[in-house]
C-alpha cells in the first residue's frame, strides 16, 4: 500500500491514475481513499471549520451580538480572489460598473504592477471591495503612457448594484448637454438640430456616432506606357484578337436582330387576316340563325291557319 499527493486541476480522475500506476508498477492498484486537502488557497491547514462551528457562531451573534466567531468561520469573497492582479477604481465610477459600463481609463486610481493582456484580473474600490473580475485589455506600461481608452473587458460582476451612488452624467460636457436638451437646442437624443449652437457642434467630440463608410479609391485604368516591347506586343496581340472576336460576333448578332424582325412584319400581317377571317364566319353564323328563325315563324303561321 503506498500513499501519494498529488496538485491537479479539476476534473482530474484520481481513481484512474491509481489503476494506472498499478499497471505500470505491474502488480495491479485501487484506490482505496481519497482525501482533499486543498482547494485553491483555502487548505486544511488554515480556516478549517465544521458546521457545529456555524451553528455556533449563528447562537453568539443571534443571542449576545457577538460577532467574532462568525468573522472568523465565514471569509469574505475576496478572500479567493489574493492572487489576481488587481485595478483600483474611483468611488465615482464603481456603480456605473456595476451596471455595465467599460472600464474606462480615466476612472482607474490605481494599477498592480505586471498586468499583461489577456490576463484575468480583479476590479477593486479604494477599500478593497471586489467590483467585478474582468479580462484586460491593456498592460501596465500602456496604462502608464495612455491617458484614454478601455482598460478592461468585464467577465463578472460581483458587487451588487447601487451599492454606490450614482455620479454619471453629473459632469461639465454631461450638464451642458442636458441643459440644450431641456432648451431645445439638441433633440431628445441629444442629437444636433437647426438650433444647435456652433460652439457645441465644434466642441462636442460624440463617440458613439457612427463614422461614415470609407471611400473606396478608384482603380487606375490608364495604361502603362512604360515597360518592355514584349509586354508592348503582347498587349497589341490581345487587342487585335479582341477586335476580331467582336467583329466575328457583330455580324452574328445583326443577322438574329433581322431575322427576328422579319418574323414580327410577318406575324404583323398575317393578324389582320386571322381577324378578316373570324369576322366572315362571325357574319356567316348570324345569316343562319336568321334564315332558321324566319322558318320557324313561317310554321308557326301555318299552324295557326289551319
Amino acid at each position: 500500500m503506498g500513499v501519494f499527493w498529488v496538485s491537479c486541476e479539476a476534473g482530474s480522475y484520481i481513481r484512474t491514475m491509481c489503476v494506472h500506476l498499478g499497471l505500470v508498477l505491474g502488480v495491479g492498484g485501487q484506490m482505496l481513499e481519497l482525501r482533499r486537502v486543498r482547494s485553491g488557497i483555502q487548505s486544511e491547514r488554515d480556516g478549517m471549520v465544521t458546521m457545529h462551528d456555524v451553528l455556533d457562531a449563528m447562537y453568539l451573534y443571534e443571542n449576545h451580538k457577538d460577532e467574532s466567531m462568525l468573522r472568523r468561520v465565514i471569509k469574505p469573497l475576496e478572500g479567493l480572489l489574493v492572487n489576481h492582479k488587481r485595478i483600483i477604481m474611483k468611488d465615482s465610477s464603481v456603480n456605473a460598473v456595476c451596471y455595465g459600463a467599460k472600464i474606462m481609463l480615466p476612472g482607474v486610481l490605481r494599477y498592480e504592477d505586471g498586468i499583461e493582456i489577456d490576463q484575468e484580473i480583479v476590479i477593486v474600490t479604494t477599500k478593497g471591495e471586489a467590483i467585478c473580475l474582468a479580462i484586460a485589455q491593456m498592460t501596465t506600461a500602456t496604462m502608464a503612457s495612455c491617458d484614454h481608452g478601455v482598460v478592461a473587458k468585464i467577465k463578472r460582476v460581483i458587487m451588487e448594484r447601487d451599492t454606490y451612488p450614482r455620479k454619471w452624467g453629473l459632469g461639465p460636457k454631461a450638464s451642458a448637454k442636458k441643459a440644450l436638451i431641456a432648451a431645445g437646442k439638441l433633440d431628445k437624443y441629444g442629437r444636433p438640430n437647426e438650433n444647435t449652437p456652433k460652439e457645441w457642434l465644434t466642441g462636442f467630440v460624440d463617440y458613439n456616432a457612427k463614422k461614415p463608410a470609407a471611400a473606396v479609391a478608384p482603380q487606375n485604368t490608364t495604361p502603362n506606357h512604360g515597360g518592355s516591347t514584349e509586354e508592348g506586343k503582347k498587349r497589341k496581340l490581345s487587342v487585335t484578337s479582341q477586335d476580331e472576336n467582336t467583329a466575328s460576333v457583330v455580324p452574328a448578332d445583326i443577322e438574329k436582330s433581322e431575322k427576328k424582325k422579319k418574323k414580327k412584319h410577318k406575324s404583323d400581317k398575317e393578324a389582320p387576316e386571322e381577324t378578316v377571317v373570324v369576322e366572315e364566319e362571325a357574319e356567316v353564323t348570324e345569316k343562319k340563325e336568321k334564315k332558321k328563325k324566319k322558318k320557324k315563324n313561317k310554321d308557326r303561321e301555318k299552324e295557326a291557319e289551319e
